[in-house]
C-alpha cells in the first residue's frame, strides 16, 4: 500500500537529485587540491555537497589539517568552477526528469535550492526543465548555505508556504540536516552516498523507482 505525501510543494536538491553531476563535481575537485598538494577522496566531496563551494574548500582543508587564506580558496574555488564546466556532461537522475514533470503537471509548486551558483544552473538544466520550478535558489542567493536552514527557509518565504505543507529530496546529509533544520520533511536518494549517511532523512530510498512505488503525492488542497 502506497503511503500519501499530502503536501502543497515539492522542494529538490539538483545534484544527485535531479542532475548525475557529482561524479564531475569530484573530479574538479579532485584535480583542483591536488595542484596545492592536498588529496581528497570521493568520500570527501560527497559528504560536504550542498554547502556552499568556498566553505567547502575551507572545511576540507581543515579535515586534512592544513589551513588556507580566503582569498586562496577563491582562487580554488574558480580554478574548480572552469574545470567543471569543461569536463561536465548533461546526464540525469534515473527517473528524476519524469517526476518533476509529473508533479509540475499535478499543480505541486516545485522549488529548487541548491548550493550550486546560478551560472552552473542556467547551463546544467535545460530551460524547459527548469522552468518547472517556481522558485530557484542557489547559492548564490544566500549569506548561509547547507547545512544552515537558510536556503530552504528562504525558498518556504519564496513559495509562501509553511514547512508543514512541503517535502525535500535530498541526497547529501547537510542538505538533509539543512532541510530538518528548517522544520522540514525530507526524503533521501541513495545516489550517491550509502543510507548509513542519510539516517536523519524521514525515509531513504534507492531509486525514484522504488520512492514511487511505496509513496503517493497528493496535491493538498486548501481547507475552506
Amino acid at each position: 500500500m502506497h503511503r500519501i505525501i499530502n503536501v502543497k510543494a515539492v522542494i529538490f536538491d539538483m545534484d544527485g537529485v535531479i542532475t548525475d553531476t557529482m561524479r564531475y563535481h569530484y573530479f574538479a575537485w579532485k584535480k583542483v587540491f591536488a595542484s596545492v598538494g592536498v588529496r581528497v577522496t570521493r568520500l570527501d566531496v560527497y559528504r560536504r555537497e550542498g554547502q556552499r563551494g568556498l566553505t567547502s574548500i575551507q572545511g576540507m582543508c581543515q579535515d586534512k589539517g592544513i589551513m588556507i587564506s580566503r582569498k586562496t580558496a577563491q582562487r580554488l574555488l574558480a580554478r574548480k568552477e572552469v574545470l567543471f564546466q569543461k569536463i561536465f556532461k548533461k546526464r540525469f537522475i534515473l527517473g528524476s526528469r519524469s517526476f518533476v514533470r509529473d508533479l509540475s503537471k499535478k499543480g505541486f509548486r516545485l522549488a529548487l535550492v541548491t548550493g550550486t551558483s546560478f551560472k552552473e544552473v542556467e547551463k546544467i538544466l535545460p530551460a524547459g526543465l527548469r522552468a518547472r520550478f517556481f522558485v530557484v535558489i542557489t547559492g548564490c542567493d544566500v549569506r548561509y548555505g547547507k547545512p544552515h536552514p537558510q536556503p530552504f527557509i528562504k525558498a518556504l518565504r519564496s513559495l509562501k508556504i509553511h514547512p508543514g505543507d512541503a517535502i525535500v529530496i535530498e541526497n547529501a546529509p547537510l542538505g538533509i540536516l539543512s532541510a530538518k533544520r528548517a522544520g522540514l520533511r525530507c526524503l533521501a536518494l541513495e545516489t550517491s552516498l550509502p543510507r548509513a549517511y542519510l539516517s536523519k532523512a524521514d525515509r531513504v530510498f534507492s531509486s525514484y523507482k522504488e520512492m514511487t512505488s511505496c509513496l503517493c503525492f497528493k496535491l493538498k488542497r486548501p481547507t475552506s
